[in-house]
């Protein structure tokens, strides 16, 4: 990936979000290795195979009560091949699992401070400190819900718009035209002005939260633009550099802010290849 950007060229890493697509397959994860995938988000928004998620399906309770004894086995495997292990969306306990089994450094891959907005999604203190302790990185998402709670009376407004126009279930949000999208996306940001959400500042906020809880070396950026990612300011990868002044302002350096903006996540990946290689070393 060096290599590429001294060039001057873009690149762009495999990995696979959701463990779901393993099943109960061992072999496949050295075939999505093979593939050229270099991070596994262990679970997504429901538990699996490998373990409980951080948003089950419809409130389920927990299936595992963290990792699954298969869960165990995948993450040895990938610590084996030398796959990062991704701890975004999954339970805390499936968390605290994966810190007391793992050799190698985990990632967080598009997760937040739980301190500064209380979504399951996000990572609490405790977590952070396990993080530390590991040596990994947690990347801070640029999606709204994961960054400020909203006031109850923002939620209020959503939840009634959602029952006015019959959009209560994810079947029913699936299945909208696009008259109804429209309408829908219109009203939400009449409800967006009267209540404002988050923005670069709430974005770095979360980072400056990390740096001072665990230190510089365990914070990135991870934006998950494809999956409902994105706030004002930094709605896309044009706008990045609206990132970098807002740390610039906050009196970061030229190489702490080139630690969160990839090489600490560069960093984690040469040490889980490294210890890949002490274990295929015996």
């Amino acid at each position: 990936m060096e290599k590429i950007l001294d060039q001057g060229k873009k690149v762009y890493g495999i990995g696979i979000e959701n463990g779901y697509a393993i099943g109960t397959d061992l072999s496949l994860v050295q075939r999505y290795y093979d593939l050229g995938a270099r991070y596994i988000t262990l679970t997504h928004s429901g538990h699996n195979d490998i373990g409980d998620s951080s948003t089950p399906r419809g409130g389920d309770a927990e299936e595992w009560g963290g990792l699954s004894p298969f869960g165990e086995e995948v993450v040895r495997e990938m610590n084996r091949l030398g796959i990062m292990v991704d701890l975004s969306h999954v339970s805390d306990n499936t968390a605290r699992d994966v810190f007391a089994l793992t050799r190698a450094p985990v990632i967080a891959s598009h997760s937040g401070a739980r301190a500064l907005a209380d979504s399951p999604r996000n990572l609490s203190d405790e977590l952070l400190q396990l993080l530390k302790e590991n040596g990994g990185v947690i990347q801070i998402v640029a999606l709204g819900g994961y960054l400020m709670d909203d006031p109850p009376q923002k939620s209020e407004a959503l939840s009634a718009l959602r029952e006015e126009m019959g959009l209560t279930t994810r079947e029913a949000r699936r299945s909208m035209t696009e008259e109804q999208m429209a309408e829908y996306r219109s009203r939400v940001e009449e409800i967006d002005a009267q209540w404002p959400g988050p923005d670069v500042s709430t974005f770095v906020d979360h980072i400056d939260y990390v740096v001072n809880l665990i230190g510089i070396d365990h914070v990135g950026i991870g934006t998950d633009f494809d999956g409902g990612g994105g706030i004002p300011g930094f709605n896309d990868a044009s706008e990045a550099p609206n990132v970098t002044e807002e740390l610039v302002r906050r009196g970061y350096s030229d190489q702490e802010i080139k630690q969160i903006w990839g090489e600490n996540l560069l960093r984690v990946w040469r040490e889980v290849e490294a210890v890949a290689a002490e274990i295929q070393a015996g």
